[in-house]
């Protein structure tokens, strides 16, 4: 790549991550509850965090998912379309995935559930083809018994800086595959920090077919599509 080529490329990087960090505000009055705003699928969302959990409070690879939903809708049509969200944290992503037509299961561990359907609730109530349900999913645990092979069957699997540092990157891939058909589309936002993210994304393409949909520098994001590899016959 020649010099002109590089300081477009980083032109448009930064142009896009404006863009999409533009669709986050702050409201400009003194309020008794502290919330964050975003405005995605035409509607002004508000999020509550809760900085008591790692997983309740808003990254930037989230509204990198949904900017991108609410640009490609053509190519991306979510009405209807039963989805699963991982790692659902204060649930952004699953209000604008909802908002914008689809069948929803938002997850996530237990002690997030509660922050995350008030947000659910708060948004999309009266808004929605379908009201999402918010349910609990420990990675790798009970897989089978809560999310059955044969009724469980997604059309978008949906994550967004689910890939960090803690121990449970094994359980996270096993539930990639578990609820993944060979229909389903992965979409996934990773924000790159560690060694150990990076080994997952190889991991992941022992599994997946994987492609890159973003790739962001300034914010260290990038988003992927993937679709399970069929096992070759021996």
């Amino acid at each position: 790549m020649d010099r002109d080529e590089n300081t477009e490329g980083v032109a448009a990087d930064a142009e896009l991550a404006a863009e999409i960090m533009k669709r986050s505000f702050r409201p400009s009055l003194i309020r008794t509850e502290a919330w964050e705003g975003y405005m995605f699928a035409d509607i002004e969302i508000k999020i509550k965090e809760s900085r008591e959990f790692y997983g309740a409070v808003l990254w930037p690879s989230a509204m990198v998912l949904c900017y991108f939903l609410d640009t490609h809708r053509d190519e991306f049509n979510l009405t209807d379309k039963n989805i699963v969200e991982l790692g659902a944290g204060t649930g952004l992503v699953t209000i604008v995935t909802s908002l914008l037509g689809a069948k929803v299961t938002s997850t996530d561990l237990p002690e997030i559930l509660g922050n995350l359907r008030y947000n659910v609730t708060r948004n999309t109530r009266g808004r929605c083809r379908h009201e999402p349900c918010v349910t609990e999913l420990s990675w790798g645990k009970e897989l089978e018994e809560r999310f059955p092979r044969a009724t469980c069957r997604y059309d978008y699997i949906i994550a967004a800086d689910v890939v960090y540092s803690h121990p449970y990157l094994h359980e996270l891939m096993e539930t990639f595959i578990h609820l993944s058909s060979e229909n389903t589309i992965i979409l996934w936002a990773m924000r790159f920090r560690l060694d150990p993210e990076n080994r997952f994304v190889d991991t992941f393409q022992e599994h997946f077919h994987l492609q890159e949909l973003y790739d962001l520098p300034s914010l260290r994001i990038k988003l992927y599509s993937a679709r399970k590899r069929t096992p070759t016959p021996h």
